[in-house]
């Protein structure tokens, strides 16, 4: 562990509610002062933070990082580095991998091959039910015990609801967190676009909104039923905002994320089959992504994810409906968080918030803040850089954006986990 300071930086904290130029000292992974150093404390290295932006490393809430099961694609380092260019210092893992994480073995597997990288802390999200089928329940206190973080259905539905509501009282016990995508079993099955003049006019097949919202119903009343901790993964309609925003209204446990994607695009980005716009949730109407912004803005949506899905490059290249849908998302989290603070949608404050304090919080980790004692988790950003974002340039082994040639202003130049450079431009 080398000691460092980071000097001259503008510290942005919205959980110490920080924003001021002053130095950071780290030492032994740890941020170990604020502003003067200690009278024992000599740097060995030492940061120009001059004009950057130094906020808490982020927090993603959605990830699929390739291991176990895609090896041959990709790796938890190589994505891991990636999340490094992006901010990025700590990662929920979905799931659906290959073995599906329904075992303290596989949870195991993660976290060693996490530490063995060893570039972002790598939280395991374990399935809810064995073989994620909907059926049987995982080994859920023993996979929390050797460290999943919450449970999760990832992309499948759990059809019986005496199944989900035995899944949720018995999570309820244990006060775990459940992560669960809102999807309909039934409705719009086979869909890939958002039920609307696009669709129609494309021929695609739909999906329409009460596939989403109908799960949400579902979900807020088994929740209320069993007290469980819930947390909405992914939403994508205006009307699943209004019924997260009243479940809080009345107290329930109850809190939701969106893919930063769904914040910038709509269905009139598909309209040109472009394969890179093929996403689950789908993208949806204006009217739809005006009001994600909108609760983000007001604080009913807690936390902003990049829902990264590194893909091999044929799964796009075949056409809109047969092509695998997912984007892959950490190198651009941050930069379209940006983009909307200089289109004035969100404060500054709201977004790194929304990537940082919240998302913290909600899993219940001494991370995303800048408070002294705590992990040196730390991104280093300059947000007056210019710059295109290119895909044939990403750390991560997907090249699946649609944000190819994006014009971005605002660039991670220097990110730090537990103290130690793992990013530099």
């Amino acid at each position: 562990m080398i000691a460092t300071t980071i000097k001259n930086g503008r510290l942005f904290d919205p959980a110490n509610k920080l924003d001021t130029v002053a130095d950071i000292h780290i030492n032994h992974g740890r941020i170990i002062a604020v502003g003067d150093a200690p009278s024992d404390f000599i740097a060995a290295k030492t940061i120009d933070a001059t004009n950057l932006l130094v906020i808490p490393g982020l927090i993603d809430l959605s990830t699929r990082l390739g291991e176990p099961g895609l090896e041959h694609f990709t790796t938890i380092a190589q994505e891991g580095r990636a999340a490094a260019a992006g901010g990025i210092t700590s990662l929920c893992v979905m799931p659906d991998t290959d073995p599906v994480n329904d075992s303290f073995a596989v949870t195991e597997l993660i976290q060693r091959r996490a530490r063995q990288a060893g570039t972002a802390f790598v939280l395991p999200v374990g399935a809810l039910t064995k073989g994620l089928k909907g059926e049987a329940l995982s080994e859920m206190v023993a996979m929390q015990r050797e460290g999943c973080i919450a449970f999760s259905q990832a992309n499948t539905p759990i059809v019986n609801t005496q199944t989900l509501f035995n899944a949720f009282d018995y999570a309820a016990t244990h006060n775990f967190l459940m992560m669960m995508r809102p999807i309909d079993a039934y409705l719009g099955k086979d869909g890939v676009a958002h039920r609307g003049a696009i669709s129609s006019a494309l021929g695609l097949p739909d999906i329409p909104t009460a596939t989403e919202t109908l799960a949400v119903a579902r979900l807020l009343l088994l929740a209320e039923e069993t007290g469980v901790r819930l947390h909405l993964s992914q939403l994508s309609t205006a009307r699943a905002v209004d019924m997260l925003a009243d479940a809080q209204a009345r107290g329930l446990p109850v809190t939701g994320d969106v893919a930063i994607h769904n914040l910038h695009l709509t269905e009139f980005d598909t309209a040109d089959f472009a394969s890179f716009m093929h996403v689950q949730p789908p993208l949806r109407s204006q009217r739809d992504r005006d009001a994600l912004r909108a609760g983000v803005k007001a604080g009913i949506i807690n936390a902003v994810c990049s829902d990264h899905t590194p893909l091999m490059h044929d799964d796009k290249l075949l056409p809109f409906p047969e092509s695998v849908a997912g984007i892959s998302g950490l190198e651009s989290l941050l930069p379209l968080l940006l983009a909307l603070v200089r289109e004035h949608v969100l404060t500054l404050e709201q977004a790194i918030t929304a990537v940082t304090h919240n998302p913290a919080k909600l899993l219940g980790i001494n991370r995303g803040n800048l408070t002294v004692g705590t992990p040196a988790d730390i991104a280093l950003v300059d947000l007056n850089e210019d710059w295109l974002f290119n895909r044939h340039q990403l750390l991560s082994a997907g090249d699946n954006t649609p944000f190819h040639k994006w014009p971005f202003t605002g660039r991670v130049k220097t990110t730090l986990f537990q103290g130690q450079v793992t990013f530099q431009s």
